[in-house]
């Protein structure tokens, strides 16, 4: 098993798109979030340099994170899409620091905050809390525990409001 120490991070370029489809589509059981990768990339949503991916020590893309443009009511914050990684890869730590490159370069361009969706036993080792502790909400049905955020900067503390997510997703 490799730890996250040594894996390549990169923001991902041009060359990755095929690749980081077939990752998305080797780790996903169905292609809608490979569609919604994609989508996310031609939507004023996409931030160039916060598509990051983890490599092989030869340079063959193995996990993606990608953070895209979402607001907490007016304030401009960050969505963490899907992350995905080889099966063959899977809890070697090529998520863990695809996703740690990614925070770490939203936070190096002036990034606040971010929210995610996710599995709530994974995403709180990097930081992140309840969002409805900050005041953040939803339209739409989630189980609070899934929804979450960061402040990336703990100067600044999370703002309350509604999330609004770029339209790819389609909520």
């Amino acid at each position: 098993m490799r730890t996250n120490s040594l894996w390549i991070t990169r923001a991902e370029t041009g060359a990755d798109i095929p690749v980081v489809r077939e990752i998305v589509l080797a780790a996903f059981d169905t292609p809608l979030e490979a569609d919604l990768v994609d989508a996310l990339r031609a939507d004023s949503s996409w931030i160039d340099g916060l598509s990051l991916v983890s490599a092989d020590e030869h340079g063959t893309p193995v996990g993606h994170a990608l953070l895209t443009r979402c607001h907490i009511g007016d304030v401009p914050a960050l969505c963490l899409a899907p992350v995905s990684v080889r099966p063959e890869q899977q809890k070697s730590g090529a998520g863990s620091a695809a996703i740690r490159a990614a925070l770490a370069a939203a936070g190096a361009m002036g990034e606040r905050y971010v929210t995610v969706l996710g599995h709530p036993a994974y995403y709180p080792r990097f930081g992140f809390g309840r969002a409805s502790l900050h005041g953040i909400g939803v339209t739409f049905d989630v189980p609070d525990e899934a929804l979450m955020a960061l402040a990336l900067d703990p100067a600044h503390p999370l703002p309350a409001g509604t999330i609004r997510y770029a339209a790819p997703f389609g909520i």
